[in-house]
């Protein structure tokens, strides 16, 4: 027998061994359970933080892309204003150095002018011969500037052309990032949202995901079905992650204009359905929202493991998932094994309360029997009693008739009795 101590009376009473250990385990299953629900807390908060931790560095990753392109554009608009600055030096400088050049003729035609005037005839000749030198020199001088202005206006046309080509090039590049944050690329012309997806999966499943299964839902026995499933298990067969996906785009539509969040509960319905852990909305839907082009969006608050994402996502949130549930395989191996423990100690204590009942059941017949027989025996005991009495009066009777054969003589018999006193006197003589 144990003593145990009430925590508020004080009071102190007796458990026997089974009370006891009944006592024992209802204090280790609690305190089980409570370390089960702290583990899972803990499990559900790390898997939070590296979701968002993932959703920083994509919006980083994005951001930084941005701003590396628009540093190239700065860079490029310098270049071309320095070309445009170094051509027009250039210009300035060929153009004073040619002026300098026809003024320093001017002048030295001017002195020669001045000296002819009063010189001889000769010295006038060979003034004249000297005027038309640096006449004709002059005017190859301009004509080298004329040259040397067109060369600089086809070279300055060039350069513009160039630049303003590389800079169109340039904007064309920002505004095809700047417009992936709505929509995918040019390619997806022609081409559904669910073929995109599917090939850029394909394009890299042989390298990131070898083992993992991804194909479209086709299972519509429940009514309703989702677009693709994705599932991947590990060697022993356990699962890591499960994902349903729904692609929604907007040229899929009506005239009527769908939001994201009309789409929610049935997907909601089909990830419980098919047993999937997490459920993504893939959607070029709502191409103005902020909220939806800032990244990858957590609707949790409205559905348990939901996001919804544009389609640049559609793998960095594969990823992400996927990486999340690795590094939780090895806590979700330890709570299988540990739920599985609970498992067998279930099944020990249905199968010793299965026992309990069955020996309680023989137990209550062997009673009953056994009782049975003791009313018989206590019948058998009444019975003998009774027979007792009986032979007991018998005897006592029987004790009461010897002693009156004992008593019996010839002279009793013949009292009163002449004739037979007569006989017997005679027998006598």
């Amino acid at each position: 027998m144990n003593e145990i101590k009430c925590p508020e009376c004080g009071k102190v009473f007796k458990v026997d061994e089974s009370g006891f250990a009944n006592i024992v385990k209802q204090v280790r299953d609690k305190e089980f359970e409570k370390a089960i629900h702290e583990h899972e807390t803990l499990l559900e908060a790390d898997k939070e933080k590296a979701i968002r931790l993932a959703e920083v560095n994509t919006k980083s990753a994005m951001q930084a892309e941005i701003v590396k392109k628009n540093a190239e554009i700065a860079e490029l608009k310098a270049r071309i204003e320095k070309k445009d600055d170094t051509a027009k030096l250039v210009e300035a400088n060929m153009k004073n150095a040619l002026q300098a050049e026809v003024a320093k003729k001017d002048a030295e035609l001017a002195a020669l002018k001045a000296r002819m005037q009063g010189q001889n005839t000769e010295k006038q000749l060979a003034v004249s011969e000297a005027v038309k030198k640096i006449e004709k020199e002059r005017d190859e001088l301009a004509s080298e500037l004329k040259s040397k202005d067109a060369e600089k206006q086809l070279l300055e046309v060039t350069l513009k052309d160039r630049y303003a080509a590389e800079l169109k090039t340039k904007d064309e590049v920002i505004a095809y990032y700047k417009d992936m944050k709505a929509k995918l690329s040019t390619k997806m012309v022609g081409e559904t949202l669910e073929q995109h997806c599917e090939t850029q999966f394909n394009q890299i499943r042989a390298t990131a995901f070898p083992s993992a299964y991804f194909e479209k839902d086709n299972d519509a026995k429940t009514g309703s079905k989702g677009d693709y499933i994705y599932r991947e298990l590990d060697s022993e067969g356990n699962e890591i992650i499960s994902i349903m996906f729904e692609m929604k785009n907007e040229s899929d539509e009506t005239a009527t204009k769908k939001r994201n969040e009309d789409f929610l509960k049935e997907l909601d319905k089909d990830r419980n359905e098919k047993s999937c852990e997490y459920a993504v909305l893939v959607s070029l839907l709502e191409a103005d929202s902020e909220l939806y082009n800032s990244g990858i969006v957590d609707t949790s608050y409205r559905y348990p493991k939901m996001y919804v994402i544009r389609p640049q996502f559609f793998i960095p949130m594969i990823t992400v998932l996927r990486n999340a549930a690795l590094n939780s395989l090895k806590y979700k191996s330890e709570l299988a094994l540990v739920r599985s423990q609970n498992i067998d100690i279930t099944n020990f204590e249905e199968d010793l309360k299965t026992f309990k009942a069955g020996f309680a059941r023989n137990y209550e017949l062997a009673s009953r029997r056994f009782m049975t027989a003791i009313d018989e025996i206590d019948k058998t005991i009444d019975h003998l009693k009774k027979t007792k009495e009986a032979l007991l009066s018998s005897d006592n009777n029987l004790r009461l008739a010897n002693s009156k054969a004992e008593d019996l003589t010839i002279k009793r018999l013949t009292r009163g009795n002449i004739t037979m006193t007569a006989k017997f006197a005679e027998l006598k003589e």
